[in-house]
């Protein structure tokens, strides 16, 4: 598993490039321009001017050759860097001080590196979309496990029908329906979330928890509307199989058949949609986000397209290929681990 691991890393880098060159293309070929929001009172000749310091006059492969160098080379080392000087898991390491003040990728908007706002909005993100995906995966998987297994019963016809309403109904409208129930007409929960929110005690702790109710509720929704119709497919495929009748006919208990047997061989395409649903934790519920003013990255990939922000949009869309690289090829790897029968020589 180890070697397939590695030949599949470096298969990733071709790939990557290739994405990434894709990516610079379509963004600078379209047409746009960074100086398009300025004042209309600032003259031509100063408007030309910040557009080379931008670096917008330059040749395209020089571009290109300047941003791979800074995300391949500059920003991997001031992320060491973090790591040896600020972070609680590596803090204790010797300070590195391997950035030299190399040139990074820096926004058009903020004049600031992208990757350091990107840091600055992750969190966010991870409170409101993170905390959705796990409770959708804690509660859609025995959902659609208990739906397979009384199939056609009234809990398996209530989850299909609130499965429906999760896949018919656009988080941009359902956001808005709970904003007015719970939030106008009930005012049990808050309609915009505070992103300036420090968790520091209890009662604060306690504010974030009823701020992130709202959204995590309709990306919980939306998502276990997915995941719970994946589970109860792959369930019923894996009942219907001879090898549980050999474990029934072994005298197994109902379940030991069901929750070890089944349960097993029927994870392996829900892992699937699991691990490449991850990146979107990190990418943010756009929609969500943009409805309930979430500062997060979702937010941040909207306001850069509007702003013309090519190096933040470019940079966040190579962020998000590199994360489906890396869970597709995690997702692989748990295919060993569920079914035996897989190898990777």
């Amino acid at each position: 598993m180890l070697t397939f691991a590695i030949r599949r890393l470096v298969l990733s880098v071709p790939t990557l490039l290739f994405i990434a060159l894709v990516i610079f293309l379509l963004l600078n070929l379209a047409p746009n321009d960074p100086m398009a929001q300025v004042p209309l009172t600032i003259p031509p000749e100063v408007k030309q001017k910040m557009r080379e310091a931008l670096g917008i006059g330059e040749a395209l492969p020089l571009q290109f050759w300047k941003w791979l160098v800074a995300m391949f080379w500059t920003e991997p080392k001031v992320l060491i860097d973090w790591l040896t000087a600020d972070s609680l898991l590596l803090g204790w390491l010797p300070d590195t001080a391997l950035y030299q003040g190399e040139l990074r990728v820096i926004s058009w908007q903020t004049r600031s590196p992208v990757m350091d706002i990107v840091v600055q909005r992750l969190p966010q993100t991870l409170w409101v979309v993170g905390t959705a995906y796990l409770l959708a995966i804690v509660i859609a998987v025995p959902i659609g496990i208990y739906s397979a297994y009384r199939q056609y019963s009234w809990f398996d016809q209530a989850g299909t029908f609130v499965s429906m309403i999760g896949f018919s109904i656009p988080p941009f409208f359902s956001g808005v329906l709970v904003i007015v129930i719970f939030s106008v007409q009930l005012g049990w929960f808050p309609s915009i979330y505070d992103t300036t929110l420090q968790v520091t005690d209890w009662d604060s702790f306690l504010r974030q928890i009823n701020q992130m109710i709202l959204p995590v509720m309709v990306l919980t929704l939306q998502i276990t509307a997915q995941l719970s119709r994946f589970m109860r497919a792959s369930m019923l495929d894996n009942l219907g199989q001879d090898y549980v009748r050999t474990a029934r006919a072994k005298g197994l208990g109902e379940p030991n058949v069901v929750l070890v047997h089944v349960l097993r061989n029927s994870m392996i395409p829900v892992v699937t949609v699991i691990a490449l649903g991850v990146p979107n934790i990190f990418g943010g519920a756009i929609i969500t986000e943009q409805v309930f003013k979430v500062n997060g990255i979702g937010q941040l990939l909207i306001t850069a397209i509007e702003a013309n922000d090519l190096p933040m949009v470019q940079t966040l869309t190579f962020v998000f290929a590199v994360l489906i690289v890396l869970f597709n090829l995690i997702a692989d790897l748990a295919y060993g681990m569920l079914d035996p029968r897989i190898r990777y020589d």
